[in-house]
């Protein structure tokens, strides 16, 4: 890219004024203040207008309120009306390391990419769910490094809670469609186009999931469901990683039949040796043996969660017949 980078930051928020105060207040700490934000009310009916009105003075930032129809369309709307060439997407529960924007600007410049994605981790002061559901969502023992926990994975599939898109890519290749995996499918269509991807591992967000682990489970069987929907648009998608959870899943179903037929619990020992490992892996990484205890809950969630959303659709195919108006329309 020849021309000097114009950066503008777009953030879709629905009812969640606190999470995008937090927000705001990182991007106010950024090394590099050359950006603008724009805030993307989704019809919120407890908005953060008075939040960004605070913080019009610190930053170059614009608040837009639209009707209710989904993130999607919040960041389509976001970046039409962004004046920058080159749009970084955040979730409204991200908090970025002061010099996050130094880093992006730094190698784009070096080594440019049409579409990065970064990594996510859990900060110092989160509370003990939340680093453990962090540790769910990112270790290499739960998602084999598909999230960027792995840095020589070459197939990186940027995500829209940490992911930066050129202007001239939104142009081409058009934006986020109203379906589950909206930016895994915006990923891989960007791909195709021959437009270049890649992982940036140091520009990693605090990722602050505000959920509980009910509905961290309702999540991830969304997400689950959502990468069948993406592997019937985009035939070949789907790789044997992706179905690790769902054979995860089965294996404990058989491991247990086994027990019950043969009256042999020896069956059942790699079960404990698993949450073992877990647990041990997650002590050394965050210190902190509640934290690890934790994190075995909240992998099996996740692992549960998203095989049996997995599953679910590979049989009923409820997601895809349900935005098939939306995806051909």
């Amino acid at each position: 890219m020849n021309k000097e980078l114009q950066l503008s930051i777009v953030v879709p928020v629905y009812n969640r004024p606190g999470e995008i105060g937090e927000l705001l207040e990182s991007l106010c700490a950024q090394t590099d203040p050359d950006f603008e934000v724009l805030i993307v009310e989704d019809g919120s009916t407890l908005d953060c207008e008075e939040v960004c009105r605070q913080y019009s003075e610190k930053l170059q930032l614009n608040y837009l309120f639209k009707p209710n129809s989904g993130r999607s369309d919040s960041r389509n709307y976001g970046m039409e009306r962004a004046r920058g060439n080159y749009f970084l997407i955040f979730d409204s529960d991200c908090l970025l390391p002061p010099d996050y924007i130094q880093k992006v600007r730094t190698h784009l410049r070096e080594h440019y990419l049409d579409c990065y994605g970064g990594p996510d981790k859990a900060a110092g002061d989160f509370t003990n769910r939340q680093k453990a559901i962090n540790y769910a969502m990112t270790s290499f023992l739960t998602t084999g490094g598909i999230r960027g926990g792995d840095k020589k994975k070459a197939s990186f599939t940027p995500r829209s809670f940490n992911m930066g898109i050129s202007k001239e890519v939104f142009r081409q290749v058009g934006g986020f469609k109203n379906i589950v995996g909206e930016d895994i499918d915006l990923s891989i269509r960007i791909k195709k186009a021959g437009f270049s991807t890649g992982l940036l591992s140091d520009a990693f967000v605090y990722h602050k999931r505000r959920v509980d682990l009910k509905s961290f489970y309702r999540q991830v069987k969304t997400f689950g469901k959502g990468r069948v929907l993406i592997s019937r648009m985009h035939p070949g998608s789907m790789k044997l990683l992706h179905l690790l959870p769902l054979i995860f899943v089965l294996a404990h179903v058989l491991l247990l039949l086994l027990s019950l037929v043969f009256l042999n619990p020896w069956f059942l020992l790699p079960l404990p040796v698993y949450m073992l490992i877990l647990f041990i892996d997650s002590l050394f990484k965050n210190k902190h043996a509640g934290i690890a205890a934790l994190s075995v809950l909240a992998a099996y969630i996740q692992l549960f969660g998203y095989g049996l959303g997995l599953g679910n659709e590979l049989l009923t195919k409820k997601a895809y017949t349900s935005t098939q108006e939306e995806l051909y329309k």
